[in-house]
């Protein structure tokens, strides 16, 4: 079955926002435990929600991380933090974003969130 353009364009944006290794490696996770939803991932989050024109690529992963720490959604509020740091998103807007959410969330889900974003930055950095 040829790949649609939803898929090529995600498939495509992934490797943009994680690299070609990491996107191939998560991706492989992924299909490894259910190919659908690899494809759902793939074809419908990056393929459509990700590549829509209304916001640039550094302010959905602010969007989105703020919304994975609210969450308590650990594995992936790391996968997208390396993901907002290759979108242009600093650090401190990183932090900003978490410390934005800490009233609304709790401080538990906050904190939580600065060891994850920690543990990103050192391996950005190393």
């Amino acid at each position: 079955m040829e790949p649609n353009d939803r898929t090529r364009r995600g498939a495509a944006l992934l490797e943009q926002m994680l690299g070609p290794q990491q996107a191939e490696e998560t991706r492989r996770a992924w299909a490894q435990v259910s190919p659908d939803f690899e494809k759902y991932v793939v074809e419908f989050l990056a393929g459509e929600i990700w590549s829509r024109d209304g916001l640039d690529l550094r302010s959905k992963s602010l969007v989105t991380i703020a919304a994975l720490a609210a969450l308590g959604r650990p594995k992936a509020l790391e996968l997208n933090l390396k993901m907002a740091i290759n979108n242009g998103a600093t650090q401190k807007e990183v932090v900003e974003t978490l410390l934005q959410i800490a009233p609304y969330a709790g401080f538990p889900a906050c904190w939580e969130a600065m060891a994850i974003a920690r543990r990103v930055f050192d391996e950005d950095r190393g």
